[in-house]
């Protein structure tokens, strides 16, 4: 069974950075991602809130820190994570194309996925009007109309922040009430360019290249909303099913760190959208990474020093 000081699981923007750092230490490292390095950059047309780059499409910053990591000898693997249990004071990294691997510290960057309404039109528009994130991709709606779904907090909070650049904003909620905190409701009732439609559901996003309208279900009737852009705000859910064993989760199930993102379990260290914490930024997830490398690195030196490993 191969043996490395670190194994990174996630190919994000924080698992690349943290394969740079932990790769620039000099410890054999191994990052394993199941689909493309990069993860959810790929799915990203253009970026411009990464600092360095006024503009910038995700496959070109994910093919920039992929290479600058390869140069620096991190390992990539391309390959699902079945499970990752204790090994002693090592651990084990099972992966769905059957082979295991050893590592002294394992960095879990594994992130998340938006829920989805899961109505026609939506993954065909994904990136083409339709998006799971405001601060991202508001400022591409400048002076247009669109609509946000969802309830909670991130929904009303969201609608909030859109008004900066929508020129109407339509809340839809599929209840008669939200559950956000009413000091936010408040905020978002008071904002001339906020119409909020409880009791309202989206049946099916519309448009040839880009989103045109919506099918609605209002009120039991069918109705027709014309908006260039489609925000969903319905829930979040982090992989954190590879860890299989206990590890302590926040209420929502995010993975809760301390400041140097280490976990419950000691040689496990989480980063990006997995754990819990205020946003989900490729900065945020990035910065973490750059926490949870030096982290494992002084992890690993420990075992070393105590002749552990």
């Amino acid at each position: 069974m191969e043996q490395y000081d670190a194994i990174i699981v996630g190919g994000g923007p924080g698992g690349l950075t943290a394969g740079l750092y932990t790769s620039r230490a000099k410890m054999k490292s191994l990052l394993i991602e199941k689909k493309w390095p990069g993860g959810q950059l790929r799915n990203t047309e253009l970026i411009e809130d990464y600092p360095g780059f006024e503009s910038i499409s995700g496959s070109e910053l994910a093919d920039r820190m992929e290479r600058q990591a390869r140069n620096l000898g991190l390992e990539i693997l391309l390959d699902g994570v079945d499970c990752i249990k204790p090994e002693g004071v090592m651990k084990k990294v099972q992966t769905e194309g059957g082979r295991e691997f050893l590592a002294k510290a394992v960095i879990l960057t594994s992130g998340g996925e938006p829920k989805k309404l899961g109505v026609p039109g939506e993954e065909e528009l994904a990136g083409r009007g339709v998006s799971y994130c405001a601060i991202c991709d508001g400022a591409f709606f400048q002076g247009m109309e669109v609509a946000v779904v969802g309830g909670g907090d991130s929904a009303v909070e969201e609608a909030i922040f859109l008004t900066r650049y929508a020129s109407k904003v339509y809340l839809i909620h599929r209840r008669n009430e939200f559950r956000a905190q009413p000091i936010a409701i408040d905020k978002a009732k008071s904002n001339g360019k906020i119409e909020i439609m409880l009791d309202t559901q989206v049946k099916s996003i519309h448009g040839a290249d880009e989103v045109e309208y919506l099918t609605l279900l209002r009120h039991g009737k069918e109705a027709r909303l014309d908006v260039k852009g489609v925000f969903i705000f319905v829930g979040f859910i982090p992989n954190t099913q590879l860890w299989c064993g206990y590890i302590d989760r926040s209420q929502n199930g995010f993975i809760v760190t301390n400041a140097n993102m280490e976990t419950s379990v000691p040689g496990l260290f989480a980063a990006g959208d997995v754990r819990d914490q205020l946003t989900r930024q490729i900065t945020t997830a990035v910065g973490d990474g750059t926490t949870a490398a030096i982290a494992a690195q002084h992890y690993v030196d420990s075992l070393e020093h105590r002749g552990t490993a």
